[in-house]
C-alpha cells in the first residue's frame, strides 16, 4: 500500500535547452552515460577537372585585377587577398574559415568592377563546391 505522504522525486530532464541568440554546437551527448566522440573532419580533395577549373578562375580573376586596377578602391589589398586564397587552396587541407574570409573580402573589393565581380562569383562557387561544407 502506498503512503500518500511519501515524496516522489521529480523526473530528471536530461534534455538540452538553448534560448536566444546564435549557437554553434559541435558534437553533443545528452543523458545518463551519453558520450560524444569526434574524429577528424576532412573533405575529399577536388578531382583534377575541378582543381583545373578553380586554377583557371584564379588566373582569370588575377588578369581582371590587373586590367581594372585603376577602378579598385584598394588594388593592393585585393591582390593580397587573392594571394591568400591561392595559398590556402594550395594547402593539403584548406581551412574553410580562411577560404570563406578570403572569398568574402575579394567579393567586397571587386564591387566597383562588374566583370571582376562576376569572375569572383564563379571562383567562389567553384571553391564552395569542393572545399566548403554546406
Amino acid at each position: 500500500m502506498r503512503d500518500d505522504h511519501e515524496r516522489q522525486e521529480p523526473p530528471v530532464n536530461n534534455g538540452l535547452v538553448i534560448n536566444g541568440g546564435t549557437h554553434y554546437v559541435g558534437n553533443q551527448a545528452v543523458g545518463h552515460g551519453a558520450q560524444a566522440i569526434s574524429g577528424s573532419v576532412s573533405f575529399p580533395p577536388p578531382d583534377a577537372a575541378q582543381a583545373g577549373r578553380t586554377a583557371e578562375l584564379l588566373t582569370r580573376v588575377e588578369r581582371l585585377l590587373q586590367e581594372h586596377q585603376a577602378l579598385l578602391a584598394d588594388p593592393e589589398a585585393t591582390t593580397r587577398e587573392l594571394r591568400r586564397l591561392r595559398e590556402e587552396l594550395d594547402e593539403a587541407e584548406p581551412q574553410p574559415t580562411v577560404l570563406r574570409r578570403a572569398l568574402d573580402r575579394l567579393n567586397a573589393f571587386a564591387q566597383p568592377v562588374a566583370p571582376l565581380v562576376a569572375a569572383v562569383g564563379q571562383l567562389a562557387q567553384s571553391v564552395q563546391e569542393f572545399h566548403l561544407p554546406g
